[in-house]
């Protein structure tokens, strides 16, 4: 077994084709089935996603969490941007301790009301680097981020062991700067939140891309995070392929796209199969070969 990451489980979310009918209308069914799916995927958390959820959230969150408890004993990560719904929502959750909450931004009013909530429950959260202004421009932007959002948890009652930090992964087709930056800001976190993990939303990196390739951008997004010891990763739990890497069940693939990621170059003409499209792959993410759709192809 190679490096592993633990997967968040992203699918059960109100705009999901399943889940998003059956949420809206209190049916447990499909739910349900997704939750026991997304287990048996090898999940180490599932996601249940409300989005802002204003007129009813606090009633609907609640539903969502004893709906998938009744079927699993996965710990669960919270996933709103409604506040007194995610306060909701954890009053349901059985095991509070091991449970998520996804996210408290680095934003004061989401500071001043989630932190005392994350305390109270003694969840681990999602340190989302997403600050009043919005997106940070760099990695040093990311790192002053991450230690105002730090310093407030700590104050706050919750130890770096208790936060993942996720500095944002951007879409390759805004370029691959931002995807950089990510990445170095990851290499710098060990100093920065001794003890803190981390985690980042894999699907946000293929955002605007064609539906049948996104999985490859996914995968090899995570593969470039491991090299910076990434501990979690929001994930599509029905991509088998994703799922592998997160058990450390494709080190070979890892292990040459770190290699890249230190000057090594394999060379193309060696390639063949899963480990050409990583190669390709990481060609595009790393700004190396302008982005296009058809970058598999080339």
């Amino acid at each position: 077994m190679g490096q592993t990451v633990k997967a968040i489980a992203e699918s059960i979310n109100i705009m999901g084709k399943r889940s998003g009918g059956a949420m809206k209308d209190r049916v447990q069914g499909p739910v349900q089935e997704m939750a026991k799916e997304e287990t048996a995927a090898g999940a180490s958390y599932l996601d249940l996603n409300i989005g802002p959820a204003r007129k009813d959230g606090t009633e609907l969150l609640p539903w969502v969490v004893s709906t998938v408890e009744a079927v699993t004993d996965v710990p669960l990560c919270l996933d709103t941007t409604n506040m007194d719904a995610m306060a909701a929502g954890f009053k349901a959750v059985k095991n509070k301790e091991q449970a998520l909450m996804n996210s408290i931004s680095a934003q004061p009013e989401r500071m001043e009301q989630m932190i005392p909530v994350a305390a109270e429950m003694k969840c681990d959260v999602i340190a989302l680097l997403w600050g009043a202004d919005g997106m940070p421009r760099d990695s040093a932007e990311r790192a002053a981020m991450s230690v105002d959002l730090m310093m407030a948890l700590n104050e706050g009652g919750i130890p770096n062991e208790k936060i993942l930090f996720d500095p944002i992964g951007t879409p390759i087709t805004l370029g691959a700067d931002q995807i950089a930056s990510g990445l170095e800001f990851m290499e710098m976190l060990a100093d920065i939140a001794p003890g803190a993990g981390s985690t980042v939303g894999l699907s946000n990196v293929s955002n605007g891309v064609a539906e049948h390739l996104r999985k490859y951008l996914d995968r090899t997004y995570l593969i470039m995070l491991m090299k910076y010891g990434i501990s979690t990763a929001i994930v599509n739990s029905y991509d088998a392929e994703l799922m592998a890497i997160c058990k450390g069940e494709r080190q070979e693939h890892v292990d040459m796209i770190h290699a890249m990621m230190d000057g090594d170059d394999p060379g193309v003409s060696r390639l063949s199969g899963v480990a050409l499209e990583h190669y390709k792959t990481y060609k595009a993410l790393s700004g190396q070969t302008v982005f296009s759709e058809s970058w598999l192809e080339l």
